[in-house]
């Protein structure tokens, strides 16, 4: 984590007096805010810090290690930002100390900065779910551009013939279920969806340091179980259409085409919600980005698993 120094905020020696500090800040509070005053010793090292409002009502005569809060809060400068913000996450003071591995103050660091930073961080995640690279921005060069999102196209393709191979394994349902083709991409953007949702959730707690030792069983539980409410409501509208157009095409057995998309929604974003989940949690688990390409994951298993359930279960009931 990157400190940074600011000269609204002042360090002193412990020793110095309430009033000389006010006489040294009076010329400066005109021009600049300050929140805190910081108390070192002579080797930099953080010994407390004064509020203004304590600076202000404090016997001018008293010395600043009497009157300032010891051994405050701060972070390490070698910290991450993601670490950073957990431990602020609960405080919400404006500016924060920050200390190297001898407790020298060497800067500091405003909440609003690693709020603003964190928010950029997770701006990025947009790109890095489809596979760009957060080094790209809109003046990247063109042959680096390709170069960065060409290999995940590539691998993206590779994942689609998977699906396409899971659909062909049912060729013949197909050809004598027609009616079932209309329904595919009906299917796939539903679950496909569904995961999404999921997955952006999964991501942000990751991010906002949310996910705890403990969380990822519940988060689990939570979207297979908002899976198969959210695959229950879209599948009913789903069975509905196809009912309709199973009737008004004079299709065989209306009925349980209609209970075939039903059934098959409910499993489908079932499914969703659990690769939204897992995907980021197992590569997390990994040791890689959660957020890297994992769109491109999640579409696959979404793809194939909505896809494969509608057929098998078309081959299996529709007779």
């Amino acid at each position: 984590m990157a400190a940074q120094r600011h000269l609204s905020e002042r360090h002193h020696p412990p020793e110095q007096t309430v009033g000389a500090t006010i006489e040294e800040l009076r010329e400066l509070v005109k021009t600049t805010f300050i929140t805190y005053v910081y108390v070192v010793d002579g080797g930099g090292r953080l010994l407390g810090i004064v509020t203004m409002r304590d600076l202000l009502f404090s016997n001018h005569a008293a010395a600043l290690r009497n009157v300032m809060f010891r051994d405050p809060f701060a972070l390490q400068a070698d910290m991450p930002i993601m670490d950073a913000m957990k431990l602020t996450l609960d405080r919400h003071y404006p500016v924060y100390p920050v200390i190297d591995a001898e407790k020298r103050l060497v800067g500091l660091v405003r909440g609003q900065s690693m709020f603003e930073a964190q928010a950029i961080e997770i701006s990025l995640q947009a790109g890095s779910m489809v596979g760009l690279e957060k080094e790209e921005r809109l003046n990247t060069p063109v042959v680096r551009s390709l170069k960065m999102r060409h290999p995940w196209l590539q691998f993206n393709l590779l994942t689609a013939f998977l699906a396409a191979a899971v659909v062909g394994l049912f060729q013949e349902t197909i050809d004598r279920l027609v009616i079932l083709a209309l329904f595919l991409p009906v299917l796939a953007g539903q679950s496909g969806n569904t995961g999404c949702q999921a997955l952006a959730v999964t991501l942000r707690g990751m991010t906002l340091g949310e996910m705890k030792s403990g969380a990822a069983r519940p988060l689990v539980s939570k979207e297979t179980w908002l899976g198969m409410m959210n695959g229950a409501g879209v599948g009913l509208m789903a069975a509905l259409g196809m009912y309709i157009t199973a009737v008004g095409q004079h299709q065989e057995r209306p009925f349980m085409l209609a209970f075939v998309v039903f059934a098959a929604m409910v499993f489908s974003c079932i499914a969703s919600g659990l690769s939204g989940a897992l995907v980021p949690l197992t590569l997390k688990r990994m040791g890689f980005d959660p957020a890297t390409a994992s769109s491109i994951f999640l579409t696959t298993a979404t793809d194939c698993v909505s896809m494969g359930t509608l057929l098998l279960l078309a081959t299996v009931l529709v007779r």
